[in-house]
């Protein structure tokens, strides 16, 4: 080791020498260092011993052995890492280094570890999860976040190395509530001062460390989670504090522009918030008007109007409400007439028709963003009128992009705004029909095409054809002068469709467009290579085969192809209608299997109260017989009969009174019970299902709604016979209470008493004369509600009578309907078998004339094949609706 050292150490030695001296000796010390790393490292003892010795606290051996292995690692890295790495508790000893109290020690470790996690994933799985990310956090705080030195460099770096390409430790480090611990990093204030070379080094690692966890690269869910949690600590809000503040160095800010478009990109939360965003200015204004006010300035920096392209780019990315507010300042019910605000539809106007070509570019790209895959938009934007002088009339948004291009502008405004015509016209028939209803269009299209022009012109020659294919692919037929016919035969008669399908494929084969395609993010090196749009090589990939396929097709084929579309998207709205009546049948048989649940649980309701009436009532009987017969034993000999007999109806009395009270109390509640039940079989009425279910379901809810009915008519049965046994038991105690007054009565007039006892008996009499009064009222209205409620039974009677009849007119419109249902698909299945026959017959001719000697043309087989290709998807189709 120490003879490694004094090699090391003479290599810095040496007289001053010219610089290709230097850089030979550079070389050399190198080589020279490589061989005696792969000399030691040959025995792989050396480097566990070497792992032993950094457990030893001794600043002289700890510190050396540091240095050495951070030297190995340089000169031969993955051969030293792999024998670490099957070392036993190797990168547990290494990492015991970030907890050294010796400051030296601590920051040489974290070179050390910085060098081992260099482009090896699975060192970097065993550093993060030997709690990594919490001391490197501690020291970035404790030497002060980005107004810290070199150290911070240090541990920034090495963090980059453990989560960059690594979803297993990005998503430990979002679990782990780490990205919450950067937003403080971010805390730089609005000062104009204290921007040092080391802190704008750091700012720069910390905003590339945000972008590391949201970068589009990575798995969809992971950067999604990744950017919610951004927001919700806050650290997307201090990121667009930076943006909006004065004194930010020019690289930091286009630096934090780019990290603020990978944390909102695709997160419809973080774009909302973004959109709310004002910059400080007065009056205040959004900060995507400043930002796009600094993409058509072409006095601004390159590198800064492509950042903020790209931050217009991902606000706009899968967020419909976005495009929508940006395109409706285009339109003329939005427009300031006043002038004093400046929409973002009035800076990509005023940049797509500038002098600039970067602007031109740039504007047009943008305004493609606001209608990727927004059909609705791309018809919106139809609306927009432009003034283009005084005294003339206004033209269409789209009327000014077609003449900016036949007037012969540079080719990187030409290139933008067919991009943007591209991107407008694709998947929107009516915006075709808009374009071809201009008549001088067509023929600058095919002119353009035909043409035998330099290597430069070959670039918009492709995107012409790719313009002109769009026209024809999502062509309607509405124009008779530009059906898909005629300019299929336009381009046969002055292109022809070999050159056509040359010219398409030149914009697929430009340097430029496999650059494009790699990353969202627009990074060129400088304007001149500003060309493709990486959404817009996605298009091309898209259509590129179909409108070849389109372009060889003949009129036959696309009468075929336009009927079966027609026949397939009938099959479709049949499809779609029945999914939909079978959703709402499946909607309706829940709410009916609750309601029967609800039935049950109160008809048990019911029979449990039945149950308790009932006991409640011998419990009574039993009472009164007990009462009875212990007022017969205790009648004393010195009293009268007569004073027994009336002191004996006293008690009786009150018991009648309380068994009708109860009874009384029991009578009500059965009427309740016999209204729920009636609105219940109101609501069974109502929620029959539609016309229109398939058989099977319609039966199934027919037996469930007659097996309700009959349980309904059950209940109702029996809680009538339980009126009727208590109107009996009433009208029995009734006649006992009037036989046991008259009684009252008599012994009341036979017997004569001391005037005080007399006078108790007249007082307790009256009593219970007021109190049977009383009673014999209440049952007569006892009765009468009785009585309602025999008629209302009579009346549900007669309602599920006719509910039931509704549910037999129900069941035989659904039979109509399923054998329309058949038909139409019987006439399906005749189709498809005229369709093959046809396939077959054209497949003899084309043998009998091989036969004959006749010539077919590979032009043939090609359609042939396409239409195979076709009849087997049809086909397919065909079962998949038969399945369904």
């Amino acid at each position: 080791m120490n003879f490694l050292r004094g090699v090391m150490g003479g290599q810095s030695a040496g007289p001053q020498h010219t610089e290709a001296e230097t850089e030979n000796s550079t070389r050399q010390s190198e080589d020279l260092g490589s061989q005696f790393t792969e000399i030691f490292i040959k025995q792989q003892e050396n480097v566990t011993l070497l792992l032993s010795l950094l457990e030893e606290f001794d600043f002289h051996v700890r510190w050396p052995g540091v240095k050495l292995l951070t030297s190995l690692l340089k000169q031969l890295g993955p051969q030293v890492q792999q024998i670490i790495l099957v070392s036993p508790m190797g990168v547990s000893r290494l990492m015991d280094l970030l907890a050294d109290s010796r400051e030296v020690i601590r920051n040489d470790g974290v070179l050390l570890l910085q060098a081992l996690t260099r482009n090896n994933g699975a060192i970097q799985k065993i550093v993060a999860f030997e709690n990594a990310f919490e001391r490197l956090l501690d020291i970035i705080t404790e030497e002060g976040n980005s107004d810290g030195g070199i150290v911070v460099e240090d541990c920034l770096i090495l963090l980059q190395n453990l989560l960059k390409n690594n979803n297993s430790n990005q998503n430990f480090f979002k679990e782990g509530s780490y990205i919450q611990r950067m937003k403080p990093w971010f805390e730089v204030g609005d000062e104009n001062s204290g921007w040092s070379a080391q802190k704008v080094t750091n700012l720069h690692l910390m905003l590339q460390l945000v972008r590391v966890l949201v970068s589009p690269n990575n798995p969809p869910g992971a950067t999604s989670s990744c950017q919610k949690a951004m927001f919700q600590c806050g650290l997307l809000q201090q990121l667009c504090t930076i943006l909006m503040a004065t004194g930010v160095p020019a690289d930091i800010l286009t630096e934090t522009i780019n990290t603020v478009s990978e944390v909102i990109r695709g997160c419809q939360v973080n774009q909302d918030y973004f959109a709310s965003v004002n910059a400080p200015s007065n009056p205040p204004r959004p900060a995507i008007v400043v930002l796009l006010m600094s993409m058509v300035n072409e006095r601004q920096p390159f590198v800064l109007r492509c950042a903020v392209l790209y931050c217009f780019q991902c606000f706009l990315y899968k967020n419909q409400k976005g495009q929508g507010e940006i395109v409706s300042t285009l339109l003329p019910s939005t427009i300031d007439a006043t002038g004093i605000s400046v929409s973002a539809g009035q800076l990509l106007c005023g940049g797509l028709f500038s002098t600039d070509s970067l602007s031109n570019w740039c504007a047009a790209v943008a305004l493609a963003h606001a209608l990727q895959e927004n059909a609705t938009q791309k018809e919106q934007l139809l609306r927009v009128q432009l003034a283009t002088s005084i005294g003339n009339p206004p033209v269409s948004l789209l009327q000014q992009c077609t003449n900016i291009l036949s007037q012969g502008s540079k080719i990187q405004t030409r290139v933008g705004l067919l991009m943007l015509l591209c991107t407008w016209l694709s998947n929107c028939p009516i915006a075709v029909t808009h374009f071809l209803h201009n008549s001088a269009n067509v023929p600058f299209l095919t002119g353009q095409i035909a043409e035998n022009l330099g290597e430069e012109e070959q670039l918009v020659q492709g995107l012409c054809a790719l313009l002109l294919g769009i026209s024809i692919y999502f062509n309607d037929n509405s124009l008779e002068s530009y059906t898909k016919e005629k300019l299929k035969q336009l381009i046969e008669k002055r292109i022809g469709k070999e050159n056509f399908i040359e010219k398409l494929g030149f914009i697929s084969k430009h340097e430029f467009y496999s650059r494009a395609s790699q990353k969202p993010q627009p990074n060129f090196p400088s304007p001149e290579y500003m060309i493709f749009d990486h959404e817009f090589t996605k298009l091309v990939k898209e259509l590129e085969g179909v409108i070849t396929k389109a372009i060889h097709k003949s009129s036959e084929e696309d009468k075929k192809e336009e009927e079966v579309k027609k026949t397939l998207e009938q099959h479709d709205s049949i499809v779609t209608h029945y999914k939909n009546m079978i959703r709402e049948q499946d909607l309706q048989l829940e709410e009916l299997k609750q309601q029967i649940s609800t039935l049950k649980c109160q008809n048990e309701q019911l029979q449990t109260a039945v149950t308790q009436q009932v006991s409640q009532i011998q419990q009574h009987k039993d009472q009164y017989n007990l009462l009875k017969v212990q007022l017969g034993k205790d009648n004393q000999p010195q009293g009268s009969y007569n004073d027994g007999s009336q002191m004996n109806g006293i008690p009786e009395e009150i018991g009648r009174l309380e068994e009708i009270e109860e009874l009384k109390s029991n009578q009500e509640l059965l009427q309740n019970q016999l209204a729920e039940k009636d609105s219940l079989i109101e609501n069974l009425k109502s929620s029959q299902p539609s016309p229109g279910a398939n058989e099977e379901s319609s039966a199934t809810d027919s037996a469930r709604d007659s097996e309700q009915i009959a349980d309904l008519k059950q209940e109702l049965a029996t809680l009538k016979s339980q009126l009727n046994s208590q109107s009996i038991e009433i009208t029995k105690l009734q006649t006992e209470k009037q036989e046991l007054l008259q009684k009252t009565e008599a012994f009341a007039k036979s017997v004569p008493e001391p005037e005080q006892s007399e006078t108790v008996t007249a007082a307790k009499a009256t009593d219970v004369e007021g109190r049977l009064s009383a009673l014999l009222q209440e049952t007569k209205e006892l009765k009468n509600e009785i009585k309602a409620l025999s008629e209302e039974r009579t009346a549900i009677k007669e309602q599920l009578d006719a509910s039931n009849s509704t549910i037999a007119i129900l069941q035989n419109e659904k039979n109509k309907l399923e054998v329309d249902i058949t038909d139409s698909k019987k006439e399906q299945d005749d189709l498809l078998v005229l369709l093959a026959d046809q396939d077959q017959k054209i497949f003899s001719l084309k043998n009998k004339l091989k036969e004959l000697g006749h010539p077919v043309e590979e032009e043939d087989e090609l359609e042939s094949g396409d239409q195979d290709d076709e009849d087997d998807e049809d086909e397919d189709d065909g079962k998949e609706q038969g399945h369904i």
